[in-house]
C-alpha cells in the first residue's frame, strides 16, 4: 500500500497560497481547496513517467482525489502546524529555494569571469602574514618597493608559509577556484612580471602576492609515476634508493614492459602504488615544483629520467593532456564550484535581494540611526546596559519592510551583546543589524513569492509539502494501526480464516539456540518451569533474554518441511544438519509441534498485517469521501496532456 501510494507521485500543495492564473484554471474542488491544472498535470505526467503500466486518466483522477483528501485530514488533526513538520518542511524550502534566490546577471558574469581565470595560468609567490597584523605587512610592502630588502629575503624571514617561504615565497599556479576568492581576484589581477598586489586579506591570513608569469592555460595532464621514497632517511637508505630508481628505470624504458605493473611492484606511493602509479588528471601547481615542471615539460606518451623532490626519487609516465575546453564544457562544474564558495554565491544572492527589498520599499529609517549615533554619544560611544534599555524601551522605527515597520526596540535584539567601542561603533552595529534584518526580511519574502512565480519550484515544493502529510497521517491510520493493533489483526484473522490456508502442515516453534548442551538444558528447563502456558510471542523472547542475557538466542519460527533444515531435524525426523554456526551448536524446539492450519494471526502475520492494512485503508476513505465534498470540473479535465 505504501509503495503504491509513494509512486502515485502523491506530495502536493502549498503552505502559501498560489495566485490564480488565467491560464491555469481550477481542475477540481477536495475538502474545499482547489487543485489547478497545473499542479494535477505535473504529478499525473511524473507518476505515468515512473510506472511500468502506465494508469488511465480516470484510474489516476480516483487515486489523486484520495490522496488529496488524506492531505484534508492530516491538515484538520493540526499536523502541519507542529514543529516538527515545519521545521522539516521549511529546511527543505530553503534548500530548494536558495539556487533560485540570485540575480542572472551577476551570477553570469562570476561563471565567465571563473572560465577567463581557467583560461590562464598565473604564477605567484606570496608573502603570508597572521589576520591583525596589517601594520607590520603594510610597512613590509614598502619596504620591498624601495628595494631596501629583495622579496625572497622578506618571504624568508616573515611569511607563515613555511612550505613557500623556504623558497623565496615562490607558490604555483594560482587555479580559478583553488584558493580564497580574494587571493585569486588580487593574483588573477596583476599584469606585469614583478608586479606587487596591495596587502589581500583572503580571510585566512593577509598577503603580498607577486606575479611571477602569466600565460595561456596549458591545461592538464594524466600521468603515473614510481616512488622511491628518501624522506627522513639515512644517507645509506638514500644512496640504495638512488642506484634503484636508475635500475627501474632501465626496465620501464624497455620495449614492451608495462609501466604501471612495475609501478604495482616497487613503487612507495601508498596512494596510487596500487593503481599502477595513476596520478589521475592534475593541473599546474596542483603538485610539488619539481614534480610539477617536470610532467609539463614531457610530451604525451614520454617517460622521465629520475628525479628528486622532497619525498623521495621519482619516474614519471605522462599519458595525455587535453586543454580547457570551452565554457559549455565547464559550466556545470563552474556553477558548483561558485555555489561552495560562499562569498561569491553571497554576491548574487545580495544583488537579488537588494532588487526584493526595493520592490517591497524596504529601508533603514536615517532619522532613528541618527537618534542612536546621538545617543551614543552620551555614553561615551557604548552601548552600555543603561543605553541597552533606553533602545529597547523606544518605539521609534528602525526599518520598514513590506509595510510593516520594526522598531529601535525590537532591532536591539539582535545586536551582538558584544560590540565595539568608539566613534561611530554603536551605530555602524545597528546599521548593521538593520542590514541584516532587512535582508533576512527579503529572504523569507523571496522564499514566499518563489512558490507563485516558478512553477517548477512551486510543484517540487508541494511535492515534499504533502508527501510530509500523507506519510504521517497514513502511518497514524493504517500502517502504524496495523501493524500494532494486536486485537483488531486478530479479530480480522478470524473472520477471514479461510483465506488464509496452507497446502501443507507446518512446525511451529520456539527454538532455543546455546553453546554448549549444558546451558541448552538449563535454558529449556527453566522455560518449561517457569514461563506461563499464556505467555506468546515476544514475551517469551523478553523473558529469556531476562534470564540468559545473549547466551541464549530465541528464534521464533513456523516453517513447512523443505523450507528450514533445522525445523526439518526438529520437526519432521530428518537428519541433523552440519552445523552452520559453532556459537550456536546446540539447539532445541519449546513448544514445538506441527499444525495443519495457521491457528492465529502471528502464523500468517504478513498476510493478515498487508490485509488488514488494506481493510482500515477501505474503511478510512470512506469516512473520508463522506466527511469532505469533492467536485470535478470535467471541462477542465479534458484539457490534461
Amino acid at each position: 500500500m505504501k509503495k503504491q501510494i509513494l509512486a502515485a507521485g502523491v506530495i502536493c500543495a502549498s503552505l502559501f497560497a498560489i495566485t490564480a492564473k488565467t491560464n491555469d484554471p481550477v481542475l477540481m474542488n477536495v475538502a474545499g481547496k482547489d487543485v489547478r491544472l497545473s499542479e494535477f498535470e505535473y504529478l499525473y505526467n511524473k507518476n505515468n513517467a515512473q510506472q511500468v503500466q502506465p494508469q488511465t486518466l480516470d484510474e489516476y483522477v480516483d487515486m489523486f482525489v484520495n490522496f488529496k483528501l488524506k492531505v484534508a485530514a492530516a491538515e484538520a488533526e493540526g499536523i502541519d502546524t507542529t514543529d516538527t513538520f515545519m521545521g522539516e518542511y521549511l529546511k527543505f524550502r530553503n534548500e530548494l529555494a536558495d539556487p533560485y534566490l540570485r540575480d542572472d546577471k551577476v551570477a553570469e558574469a562570476q561563471i565567465k569571469e571563473f572560465y577567463d581565470h581557467m583560461l590562464t595560468d598565473v604564477t605567484v609567490s606570496h608573502i603570508m602574514l597572521p589576520l591583525g597584523s596589517e601594520a607590520l605587512a603594510d610597512s613590509l610592502l614598502q619596504v620591498i618597493k624601495s628595494g631596501q630588502t629583495p622579496y625572497e629575503t622578506v618571504a624568508e624571514q616573515f611569511s607563515r608559509d613555511r612550505y613557500s617561504a623556504g623558497r623565496g615565497g615562490w607558490m604555483g599556479v594560482v587555479k580559478a577556484g583553488r584558493y580564497p576568492w580574494p587571493f585569486e581576484k588580487a593574483s588573477f589581477e596583476l599584469s606585469e612580471v614583478g608586479e606587487l598586489s596591495p596587502v589581500v586579506n583572503s580571510g585566512i591570513g593577509l598577503h603580498i602576492i607577486r606575479l611571477e608569469k602569466r600565460q595561456p592555460a596549458i591545461g592538464e595532464v594524466h600521468a603515473a609515476h614510481i616512488l622511491l621514497t628518501t624522506r627522513n632517511q639515512p644517507d645509506s637508505v638514500e644512496a640504495a634508493q638512488g642506484a634503484k630508481i636508475d635500475s627501474l628505470y632501465k626496465v620501464v624504458t624497455t620495449p614492451g614492459v608495462d609501466f604501471g605493473e612495475i609501478a604495482k611492484q616497487y613503487s612507495q606511493d601508498p596512494g596510487s602504488g596500487s593503481r599502477g602509479g595513476d596520478l589521475g588528471w592534475f593541473g599546474p601547481g596542483m603538485m610539488v615544483k619539481e614534480f610539477d615542471d617536470m610532467t609539463f615539460s614531457l610530451k604525451d606518451g614520454e617517460i622521465s629520467k629520475p628525479f628528486r623532490t622532497q619525498f623521495g626519487w621519482h619516474i614519471i609516465y605522462r599519458i595525455e593532456s587535453r586543454g580547457v575546453g570551452s565554457l559549455d564544457d565547464n559550466r556545470t562544474t563552474i556553477t558548483e564550484a561558485l555555489a561552495r564558495d560562499t562569498e561569491r554565491a553571497g554576491e548574487a544572492r545580495n544583488a537579488y535581494l537588494k532588487d526584493v527589498i526595493a520592490k517591497y520599499k524596504g529601508s533603514v529609517n536615517e532619522k532613528t540611526m541618527k537618534y542612536v549615533a546621538e545617543a551614543a554619544r552620551k555614553h561615551g560611544d557604548k552601548l552600555d546596559q543603561s543605553l541597552i534599555e533606553e533602545f529597547a524601551a523606544s518605539k521609534k522605527p528602525a526599518l520598514t519592510f513590506n509595510g510593516k515597520t520594526t522598531t529601535l526596540g525590537e532591532l536591539i535584539a539582535y545586536v551582538p551583546s558584544v560590540t565595539p567601542e568608539g566613534p561611530g561603533a554603536v551605530e555602524n552595529a545597528l546599521r548593521q543589524a538593520a542590514d541584516n534584518l532587512l535582508n533576512s526580511l527579503a529572504l523569507d519574502q523571496a522564499r514566499e513569492d518563489l512558490a507563485d512565480t516558478n512553477p517548477d519550484y512551486r510543484n517540487l515544493i508541494n511535492e515534499y509539502r504533502d508527501g510530509i502529510l500523507l506519510f504521517e497521517i497514513s502511518n497514524r491510520n493504517v500502517w502504524e494501526r496495523a501493524s500494532t493493533d494486536t486485537e483488531g489483526l486478530e479479530n480480522y484473522f478470524r473472520q477471514n480464516r479461510d483465506k488464509y490456508r496452507w497446502e501443507a502442515p507446518k512446525f511451529k516453534s520456539f527454538i532455543f539456540f546455546a553453546p554448549n548442551d549444558s546451558l541448552l538444558d538449563v535454558a529449556v528447563k527453566y522455560a518449561t518451569d517457569s514461563i506461563a502456558p499464556s505467555v506468546k510471542g515476544t514475551d517469551v523472547t523478553a523473558a529469556m533474554r531476562d534470564r540468559f542475557g545473549r547466551d541464549v538466542k530465541v528464534e521464533r519460527v513456523i516453517a513447512a518441511k523443505g523450507e528450514n533444515s533445522i525445523t526439518d531435524y526438529l520437526g519432521f525426523g530428518e537428519p541433523r544438519p552440519a552445523d552452520a554456526n559453532p556459537r550456536w551448536s546446540s539447539y532445541a524446539a519449546y513448544r514445538g509441534r506441527v499444525i495443519d492450519q495457521p491457528e492465529e494471526a502471528a502464523d500468517v502475520r504478513g498476510a493478515v498485517v498487508a490485509d488488514y492494512q488494506a481493510a482500515l485503508e477501505r474503511e478510512w476513505l470512506e469516512g473520508l469521501h463522506a466527511k469532505y465534498p469533492v467536485k470535478i470540473n470535467r471541462d477542465v479535465l479534458k484539457q490534461v496532456k
